[in-house]
């Protein structure tokens, strides 16, 4: 079963389409996060939920 480790990010309204895909692009380059789901509230705000998987590992002898 596959696990993941959640990030929210919550950017105020008047905060641009562009710089919220800049914010999202850095995480996912260099933390390894995904986009799990966006929601742009009727005020303009944005709440980014983003997720990686945690990878355990397994001892091997």
């Amino acid at each position: 079963m596959v696990e993941y480790t959640y990030l929210v990010l919550q950017l105020p309204r008047g905060t641009t389409r562009d710089v919220a895909r800049q914010i999202m692009t850095e995480h996912a380059e260099y933390g390894g996060w995904e986009l799990d789901r966006l929601r742009l509230y009727p005020d303009g705000s944005r709440r980014i939920q983003l997720r990686r998987k945690i990878i355990r590992q397994t001892r091997t002898f």
